[in-house]
């Protein structure tokens, strides 16, 4: 165990030892740092804080029983002898609203003299904002519907396959005027109330 004597000229290598070892430490805590956080920005890793802001947006979801909050008001003499809404137990666990376009559609069929009338609805689950903005956008949705219909051809029509293809054809025509004018579609599905093909 001999100790050797200090030689003037033999520190300067052990200080730069040390400092590039402090570097190297240093640079692999702002990577290591800066891939963490791009991996929680990313919503790889973390709480998906993002992903619950952005489920908060729009027209929400109502269970049975609930109050909607945007509930449209009843028109007069609604809701007046039918006492309070009751919900079933079963089946869904969100209430169904639902809208009837005012007046019927009436158009040709695409290459035939045939002609197709119908008095059409539509549903939702989500708040009451997603019927107000069917009021209120109804002269550009039945202007959609009116050229999807004029767009059918009469075999179409005339089978239950078509009807369910003209169906999702007509409810993703109405949420893409709703997601034009308001930022959010919302309906779930059309319903023809009588369809009458001439």
């Amino acid at each position: 165990m001999s100790e050797k004597p200090a030689v003037p000229g033999d520190d300067k290598p052990k200080k730069k030892g040390k400092m590039g070892l402090v570097l190297v430490a240093v640079a692999m805590l702002v990577v290591g740092g800066g891939a963490a956080f791009g991996l929680m920005a990313s919503g790889v890793i973390g709480g998906h804080s993002d992903e619950k802001e952005k489920k908060e947006e729009g027209p929400q979801l109502v269970r049975k029983g609930e109050e909607d909050p945007y509930a449209p008001p009843a028109k007069e003499g609604e809701g007046e002898s039918h006492g309070e809404e009751v919900e079933g137990e079963g089946g869904d666990e969100y209430r169904t609203a639902y809208f009837t376009f005012t007046e019927d559609f009436t158009s040709n069929l695409k290459d035939t003299d045939a002609m197709v009338q119908a008095s059409i609805a539509c549903s939702t689950r989500r708040d009451g904002r997603v019927l107000q903005w069917l009021a209120k956008h109804e002269l550009a949705i039945r202007s959609r519907l009116l050229e999807i219909l004029a767009d059918t051809p009469e075999e179409d029509v005339t089978s239950l396959e078509g009807k369910e293809r003209l169906n999702k054809r007509m409810t993703a025509a109405i949420n893409q005027v709703l997601v034009r004018k308001e930022g959010f579609g919302g309906v779930d599905a059309v319903y023809f109330r009588n369809f009458i093909i001439q």
